[in-house]
């Protein structure tokens, strides 16, 4: 079995279900057991800044899939779940990255594990330190608690539920 970390995030629609629904589909597929899962944070979008900002979170997963499996697993999910293809961190209505897959550091075309700017990313990070601060991240030589502490949080925060808009 292994240990993977998937960020969820979503700006469309009703974001906190999207979050859910998400952990739902994941938690109930036979491959897949969820150990834990973060609060929601809120941040702005990452990019265009015309668009509704983010709720994200983390969960930790235990699955006998590979990587390669577990992301067509996310995209599938992500497919059930409404999301179409959009331009490049347009908004979206539910988003599933692999950031994590056990000490493994992969370099595909199709999968980067770590995933790509996890280390820059405190709507990555903040969630993540919740679940395994001390998660040694490969390639880096520094442990998820660590990244975060050196990475700008300014434009995120803890969401409250009953702030929807």
């Amino acid at each position: 079995m292994n240990i993977a970390l998937i960020g969820l995030g979503t700006n469309l629609g009703d974001r906190p279900t999207n979050l859910q629904s998400a952990l739902d589909q994941l938690a109930h597929h036979p491959s897949c057991e969820l150990l834990a899962r973060s609060s929601i944070y809120q941040s702005a979008p990452m990019g265009p800044q015309d668009q509704p900002d983010f709720l994200n979170m983390a969960c930790q997963l235990q699955t006998s899939l590979q990587p390669l499996q577990l992301l067509e697993l996310c995209k599938q999910l992500e497919a059930d779940l409404g999301r179409l293809p959009g331009e490049r961190w347009g908004p979206r209505l539910i988003d599933l990255d692999i950031l994590l897959f056990g000490e493994q550091f992969l370099q595909q075309d199709e999968l980067s594990i770590p995933h790509p700017g996890l280390s820059e990313r405190a709507f990555v990070l903040l969630p993540l330190t919740e679940l395994v601060p001390g998660w040694r991240v490969p390639g880096c030589n520094k442990t998820v608690q660590q990244l975060a502490a050196s990475c700008s949080s300014d434009d995120i925060s803890r969401w409250k539920p009953g702030t929807e808009s």
